[in-house]
């Protein structure tokens, strides 16, 4: 019950990290994945796909298809509505986090 509990609320920082790497470049599922990994977040296949699928159907994040080693690797990039919404989300949660610091 826990675990579902902050799953959702961690959400919400996985999106603004999904679209802070979509600014910086290109980006392919998998390769979110371990980036996620690497920063304590365990997201499968089934929760991540869903999420961008649901990121570009709201305008945040652009997708290209592209052949790679014969197979179709889905790029995500940001839109120009993705980015308002970083900046906005950015200086939110900063100031979120500057009052719950101590």
């Amino acid at each position: 019950m826990q675990e579902q509990i902050l799953r959702k609320f961690f959400l919400g920082f996985i999106q603004i990290h999904i679209l802070h790497h979509a600014k910086k470049c290109p980006f392919y599922g998998v390769w979110m994945i371990d980036e996620l990994k690497e920063h304590g977040y365990d997201m499968s296949p089934g929760t991540l796909y869903p999420l961008l699928h649901n990121m570009e159907s709201k305008g945040l994040l652009e997708r290209q298809d592209k052949t790679v080693e014969g197979k179709i690797r889905k790029y995500y990039t940001i839109t120009p509505l993705g980015s308002e919404i970083l900046e906005e989300a950015k200086k939110k949660a900063y100031e979120l986090f500057k009052e719950i610091k101590d």
